[in-house]
């Protein structure tokens, strides 16, 4: 006879869910990098990224609980259902829940959220909890946008600021002029704001990024998140000395697939801080590692829907290490959450849900309205 607390049903169904219009970049700012595009799987162009699939995945137990989980976009049909017969018929109260039976990083977190919803409904506890307890249950949050203008840029950071946002994050290439997004931030808010630019390793090299930060406005910056290429170490660490602002690190597993690559950055002490996103356990260890060495992280993103920010607060409220804003603003850029009652903000904070498991439930009505046709289901 089967436990009640085994997998009997799993059903993954594929959403494309658009950007806001506005939320990227400004109208004249094209981006036409097609490389950087297929690296970050956004289909022709960085600013498509929105249009590409994501997928929703249901787990049902015997006793009628369901948990619910988010793939990373883009994320593999054949490797979903490879992972749905591999879980099948398990008892999610006896699996090792740190360490799955799914390799790509790309579907582990979403399988990985749902058995950890359905374990705290069972235990009547939250998902943070699970992962040792909450260090902090209001979690501050960086507003973003993608490449814009000067103007543009400080008309987007003048409005997080009047939402009570702390930090705003910028994409940016090595076509941005950055010292002068700087400036009319300045103008426009003053101190009411710090800034992030993230150029995704873009600016390519040392040199590059020594001639793009010239006159770049240091007292509203908080840092430079991945000026260059991540295999260049040494470069990392001669920025982190030079650069007078802090110099941070993205590790995300969904693209990396490899929770070492923080191994080398700490041997050289070539970086300020980090930017974690991928399963909790892994995303745990690293921030662990990170508070070993002294140094705190924020929780990153993909720009995600509702269940995979909501999983993302539960990570950063049990990371000690935490403390630098988290990149959870889907809100601000997706048209839909795809769940019933929208992460609660509180003057650009998002508050660490509290009932049992993920504490947010599946929006049928939007599943359905954003659902492409492309549906998974195995069940016992």
């Amino acid at each position: 006879m089967s436990s009640a607390t085994a997998i009997k049903l799993i059903r993954a169904t594929e959403v494309v869910v658009p950007a806001r219009p506005g939320s990227l970049n400004s109208e004249n700012v094209l981006d036409t990098d097609e490389a950087f595009a297929r690296r970050h799987l956004t289909g022709g162009s960085w600013t498509e990224f929105a249009n590409q699939p994501k997928w929703i995945v249901e787990i049902v137990l015997q006793n009628g609980l369901v948990g619910i989980g988010e793939t990373y976009r883009s994320a593999s049909k054949e490797l979903i259902q490879e992972a749905m017969g591999r879980l099948m018929g398990l008892d999610v109260l006896k699996i090792n829940w740190r360490t799955l039976p799914i390799e790509d990083q790309r579907i582990y977190e979403a399988f990985e959220t749902a058995i950890l919803d359905l374990a705290g409904q069972l235990l009547g506890a939250p998902i943070h909890q699970l992962l040792g307890g909450a260090f902090r249950m209001v979690v501050d949050c960086n507003g973003w946008t993608g490449r814009r203008t000067p103007e543009d840029a400080a008309q987007k950071a003048y409005e997080a600021m009047e939402k009570g946002h702390k930090v705003f994050k910028f994409k940016c290439s090595d076509e941005d002029p950055v010292r002068l997004w700087t400036t009319e931030i300045r103008k426009r808010c003053g101190d009411g704001i710090k800034i992030i630019l993230d150029p995704n390793q873009r600016w390519n090299n040392v040199e590059t990024t020594m001639r793009l930060m010239e006159g770049v406005d240091n007292g509203i910056m908080l840092g430079l998140e991945d000026p260059i290429k991540h295999s260049d170490v040494e470069g990392y660490k001669y920025l982190k000395s030079r650069l007078g602002v802090p110099l941070y690190r993205h590790i995300s597993l969904p693209y990396t697939q490899d929770i070492k690559d923080i191994i080398q950055f700490v041997r050289a002490d070539a970086t300020d801080g980090y930017n974690f996103n991928g399963g909790a356990y892994n995303c745990l260890l690293l921030a662990e590692i990170a508070q070993l060495e002294g140094k705190a992280c924020w929780r990153g993103s993909e720009v995600d829907l509702g269940i995979s920010e909501t999983m993302g607060l539960h990570i950063a409220a049990a990371s000690a290490s935490c403390t630098i804003p988290s990149d959870i603003f889907g809100e601000l850029v997706r048209v839909d959450d795809l769940i019933v009652a929208g992460i609660e903000f509180r003057r650009g904070a998002a508050v660490v849900p509290t009932g049992p498991g993920l504490g947010v439930q599946l929006d049928q009505a939007a599943l359905g309205r954003y659902a492409t046709g492309q549906r998974l289901e195995e069940k016992v």
